[in-house]
């Protein structure tokens, strides 16, 4: 069975959200806007998973929008922030946005919008002195969004000591909290954020689920319109199964979540420790510490991440090398670039994510996997020499 290591890109399903799609079948729910019977039960299921996926957290039930995913989440949060601010037409983020921030802000820059894009240092941390500075004082900034760890390097910002700053500026302050809710402990309050983006199937959940996180204080405006589901805040039926898996994955994660997040980090610490010593000249791109503990991006001397990519496939090794969202993209990452690293080195790094059904014995294989398939890799592409300079 193939080993699978591309947590970041989409967890497998949990058993109890396998169990919650099952139970949702047996029922025979409605649609829960439905005011029969099988609505009803349809509505009840739809708010447990609301009040479940909210506690994760911190928020209350009634702050949290069930969409389709962390794409339309940030889409919503992007949108519905500069529309409700109506004549401000400022936006900050950063360089190492996933996607899914980068596109909506390039669109918006072609509708005339300012978007200030903040570099980060060789570590993928993002200077908060040069964000306050953006923000300024002169109240023209509509929104501030940032990710609050990288999908690709893991890297966690610390965005805390900014929301004070959005405030007295009458910014709206979203968080793109993705890869890294479920992983750590996060809690909206502490971290004095309007919009907050989640996303179902990085906890173990469906693909096709999301939320987003709304502060009861924050100028929101909707972007999907038709009925008055979600409380008027997206339109359209929502996914009940998707909400009730990703209500039941939450859960399991607040139970195991403190026991979990420090296997992963030892298990992911174990691998690192074994592939340098077997990988001369091997590069973890990230810090060593204040990453979320699944996330290994490294550097492999000599050979091309493509190729490396496909012989660990063929080795039943599942690897990425980046977001997922950007698979298939012949350009090498644009979050290493940013970092400063070379194209070269970009184009020789994969990305390693562990996760809830990573086991002792996968990274055992693996950490004597990896460097046998580096090494026949390295022999076979005289052409990559030189290519991690």
């Amino acid at each position: 069975m193939p080993i699978y290591l591309d947590h970041n890109a989409g967890a497998p399903l949990r058993p109890e959200a396998a169990e919650a799609i099952f139970r949702f079948i047996a029922e025979r729910a409605g649609n829960p806007s439905s005011v029969h019977r099988a609505g009803q039960r349809a509505r009840r299921m739809l708010e447990l998973a609301r009040s479940q996926v909210a506690a994760i957290v911190g928020a209350d039930a009634g702050q949290v929008v069930f969409t389709s995913g962390g794409t339309e989440s940030n889409n919503l949060a992007i949108f519905g922030a500069v529309t409700a601010a109506t004549r401000r037409r400022k936006i900050i983020s950063s360089e190492i946005e996933h996607s899914s921030i980068l596109t909506p802000l390039l669109e918006l820059e072609r509708r005339g919008f300012e978007v200030v894009r903040v570099a980060p240092d060789s570590d993928g941390q993002i200077d908060r002195e040069r964000v306050l500075e953006a923000i300024g004082t002169n109240r023209d900034t509509a929104l501030v969004t940032l990710g609050l760890a990288n999908s690709e390097v893991g890297t966690i910002q610390d965005l805390a000591p900014l929301s004070a700053a959005c405030r007295e500026a009458g910014a709206i302050f979203h968080i793109d909290g993705a890869q890294v809710v479920g992983r750590i402990s996060v809690d909206v309050n502490a971290l004095g954020c309007d919009l907050m983006t989640l996303s179902g199937h990085k906890l173990g959940a469906p693909a096709g689920i999301g939320a987003l996180y709304i502060r009861d204080s924050a100028q929101f405006a909707p972007s999907i319109f038709g009925g008055p589901q979600e409380a008027g805040r997206r339109a359209g039926t929502p996914n009940l199964l998707g909400a009730i898996a990703f209500g039941a994955s939450a859960e399991a994660l607040m139970r195991s979540m403190p026991v979990e997040s420090s296997r992963i980090e030892m298990l992911a610490a174990t691998l690192l420790a074994r592939l340098r010593d077997a990988i001369p000249g091997l590069k973890l791109n990230g810090p060593l510490t204040g990453r979320i503990p699944n996330t290994l991006n490294l550097t492999f001397p000599n050979v091309l991440g493509e190729s490396m990519l496909i012989a660990l496939d063929l080795a039943e090794v599942e690897v990425s090398m980046g977001s997922a969202c950007a698979a298939g993209a012949v350009e090498p990452s644009h979050v290493l670039l940013a970092m400063g690293r070379s194209r070269a080195d970009a184009r020789s790094s994969l990305r390693i994510s562990l996760g809830w059904n990573t086991t002792a014995k996968e990274i055992d294989a693996v950490a004597t996997i990896i460097p046998d398939v580096w090494r026949r890799v390295a022999a076979a592409e005289p052409v990559a020499e030189g290519a991690s300079r």
